[in-house]
């Protein structure tokens, strides 16, 4: 195989796909980030590449052929917050980028991999990747959205008539080490660890929107699995769409929560469910943020059968399992 780009190398996602690509011996990889927040370097520092491009020389240079043969992108790199107003910055990082990258993997027959959002969906009840289901709530979740229907467009609503592999992956909740860089915007499972180690308690959000304290649900993936189907469509070239990325099981953020306290309590007074936890004043409930109201997601559930019509049968983790393997990453960092 010959080179891989990935590009937002530095971030969540694109720093854990280098380190599955290095885990199967490949190497030959370039980094592509904006790395103004200096410290995202620690997602980089034990990981074999080839080397490291700024993004904003990147683009122009890929289109231009200067690195030679690219055998695949993996397009990670994009502005995730999802509370950030300014949209013609989000435009322009999530959107124009991704269209000029798609026009060159294809002039240069590279295939492209990339990071849509389960934020398309938004206010939508069902989350299958058809049109009728997409009802972003805010900027962010309208930029993956308009590139998505951008690709459907090129393509005639069929990914695999794109000259070269064409992945999108709508990721729901994804949780996982390298993620200490994205302050507000990290997993619940993060900052609960965090809340635990400073108060002895985490904190959820109360009822909203019907559901009761700490009951919205979400689903949430962790990391290698997310890297695990990543490479998959990797190891299959035949293989182009656009996908869900979730586990298919909505779990409420109290499972989480009790996850989290399961594995960070000390002692055999540990507790093994909610209510214990409440009772113990390990969980508290706080109201429910005026400013998120009408722009959050009570609940989501990714739809996998397109993915499993594809043939990838990876089996996900429940919040169970990945977070005590977040919490023991954490702990051993």
């Amino acid at each position: 195989m010959t080179r891989i780009v990935v590009t937002g190398a530095a971030g969540f996602i694109g720093s854990n796909i280098v380190k599955g690509l290095n885990a199967r011996g490949i190497d030959d990889i370039i980094c592509v980030d904006d790395l103004t927040q200096g410290d995202k370097f620690r997602n980089l520092a034990d990981l074999k590449i080839a080397d490291y491009v700024d993004a904003d020389l990147f683009y122009d240079l890929f289109a231009d052929g200067y690195f030679g043969k690219v055998e695949a992108v993996f397009h990670e790199g994009a502005c995730s917050d999802t509370m950030e107003t300014d949209g013609k910055y989000m435009m322009d990082n999530n959107y124009t980028l991704s269209c000029g990258l798609f026009n060159a993997c294809q002039e240069r027959g590279s295939r492209l991999i990339y990071a849509s959002s389960a934020a398309t969906y938004g206010g939508s009840d069902t989350f299958r990747e058809s049109p009728e289901c997409e009802l972003p709530l805010n900027v962010y979740g309208y930029s993956k959205l308009l590139f998505d229907q951008r690709m459907r467009r090129e393509c005639g609503m069929d990914f695999s008539k794109a000259r070269s592999q064409l992945v999108g992956f709508r990721y729901f909740n994804v949780y996982g080490p390298r993620e200490q860089h994205k302050g507000r915007m990290a997993s619940v499972a993060f900052h609960q660890f965090n809340q635990f180690r400073a108060e002895g308690k985490v904190k959820l959000f109360g009822g909203y929107d019907g559901y009761g304290d700490g009951q919205q649900m979400r689903d949430f993936v962790y990391i290698d699995d997310v890297v695990a189907v990543n490479l998959w469509f990797l190891d299959h070239p035949e293989k182009s769409g656009l996908f869900n990325l979730g586990t298919g099981r909505a779990q409420p953020f109290n499972d989480v929560a009790t996850a989290v306290v399961g594995a960070l309590h000390a002692g055999t007074s540990a507790p093994h469910n909610t209510s214990l936890a409440v009772a113990q004043g390990l969980i508290e409930y706080l109201a429910f943020p005026e400013a998120l109201k009408g722009k959050y997601q009570s609940y989501t559930q990714a739809d996998l059968t397109a993915l499993r019509a594809a043939g990838c049968d990876h089996q996900f983790a429940d919040v169970q399992t990945g977070v005590r393997q977040y919490m023991n990453a954490l702990i051993a960092s």
